[in-house]
């Protein structure tokens, strides 16, 4: 019995949803191969649009805000929401 992960399929390509800011700018997630290794990034709505057709992207659901997170369950835009020291 083989105890080897399958390959990454790196042509599959996902993006989630994360949020949208003023003048339609869309905040997502973007990852390939593996939906839980992903970049986030921000375009405008049309750049998206095309951005999404030109990698045949897959949509994953919106988070969970109330599921139960982690020490490394955070994005980098949650970081404008804490304050350093």
């Amino acid at each position: 019995m083989s105890t080897e992960a399958p390959p990454m399929d790196t042509t599959r390509r996902f993006v989630r949803l994360s949020g949208e800011r003023p003048k339609g700018f869309i905040e997502f997630e973007f990852a390939i191969g593996e939906p839980e290794i992903f970049v986030e990034m921000i375009l405008g709505r049309e750049a998206f649009a095309e951005f999404c057709a030109a990698n045949r992207v897959e949509m994953l659901p919106p988070r969970d805000p109330d599921a139960p997170q982690g020490d490394w369950d955070w994005r980098l835009a949650d970081a404008t929401h804490t304050r350093f020291k």
